[in-house]
């Protein structure tokens, strides 16, 4: 009888540790989900940024041009 006791509760415990590492991994899944998702926008945000850069300096050429052809 205590071997049965023993073994129950040593399975209670080694179930407990697995339910652990469940959690840890499917928080660690979360954290790496949103790093990818703010590591997305940010590319977005620079790459809008360096578009409105080059249109600026494109704006910037032509009119340059345009006085030179004055």
């Amino acid at each position: 009888m205590k071997r049965l006791i023993s073994s129950v509760l040593l399975s209670i415990a080694l179930a407990g540790c697995g339910a652990d590492l469940v959690g840890t991994a499917a928080t660690e899944a979360q954290l790496s989900a949103q790093q990818a998702k703010q590591a997305q926008q940010l590319k977005d945000q620079v790459r809008s940024q360096l578009n409105a850069a080059m249109r600026t300096e494109q704006n910037r050429m032509r009119q340059a041009e345009e006085e030179a052809n004055r």
